[in-house]
């Protein structure tokens, strides 16, 4: 291991203390966007506009150090980049331009912290996958991980996807406001679209098998699974009728 292996690992295990110490914050403070927004944060922006700004870097900063790298880009390496950027196109693009915000804003302290874990993240795999991806032969995509993962990926973006479109078809035709969501996965969870970025994310760092994935969907429990945690006290709160056997994020356990 050389030196700039050493100090890039010992980074990462610093990047992954820090998930798990944010874990423990956002279980005690709810994250003012969505149905969560106040103004107590300062200055905000509109939703579609904060998560387009927030999402866009997650796509630029991947993709220089992934082609800007020295090492050799087999077929399996443009696989594990591609699903990634499968992910951020649509968060990017679709999916802020789908919402029906009616006016509602975030503050711009969560674009900010957005952007920053988003330029943290793309700049640990994509420095992984252009300058140390040296185990990512061709042979690669004949291992077990790369068709699990593969699976996982696929399984997770289809509940992800599905989930948020029946949570927008709840305000079709111009509705406003807040209804229960039923149906596919809602019956048994809350929040089945944070459930599906969970599988997904899973799905990825078992495809791409390295440090620096597994970052990320440490990163993404830390983040997702708090928020389902307020959706579904909101939703409790909000609605006398909600079900009282639904969980959370994990069916029948959370």
């Amino acid at each position: 291991m050389n030196i700039i292996e050493h100090y890039f690992n010992l980074s990462l295990y610093v990047w992954i203390a820090l998930a798990i110490i944010i874990f423990f914050i956002l279980l005690k403070i709810t994250v003012p966007y969505g149905r969560h927004t106040t103004t107590k944060w300062g200055a905000t922006v509109s939703n579609k506009w904060g998560w387009f700004i927030m999402e866009f870097p997650a796509l630029v900063v991947i993709s220089w150090f992934f082609f800007s790298g020295k090492t050799t880009h087999y077929f399996a390496a443009y696989i594990v980049y591609g699903l990634y950027m499968l992910h951020y196109f649509r968060r990017t693009f679709i999916f802020p331009f789908q919402l029906h915000d009616n006016g509602k804003k975030m503050p711009w302290v969560i674009v900010i912290l957005g952007i920053f874990f988003n330029v943290v993240n793309g700049f640990f795999n994509g420095y992984w996958l252009g300058h140390m991806a040296g185990d990512y032969y061709n042979d690669w995509v004949y291992h077990w991980q790369f068709f699990v993962g593969i699976i996982l990926f696929a399984t997770g973006m289809t509940i992800n996807i599905l989930s948020d479109q029946k949570l927008l078809n709840l305000r079709k035709g111009g509705k406003k406001g807040y209804f229960i969501p039923k149906g596919g996965l809602f019956e048994y969870i809350s929040s089945p679209n944070l459930f599906g970025e969970v599988i997904e994310w899973l799905g990825w760092a078992v495809v791409a098998w390295n440090l620096p994935a597994l970052s990320f969907f440490i990163w993404t429990i830390a983040n997702l699974t708090p928020r389902a945690l307020d959706h579904h006290r909101w939703y409790k709160n909000k609605f006398a009728d909600y079900p009282k056997k639904r969980k959370a994020v994990f069916p029948f356990v959370l």
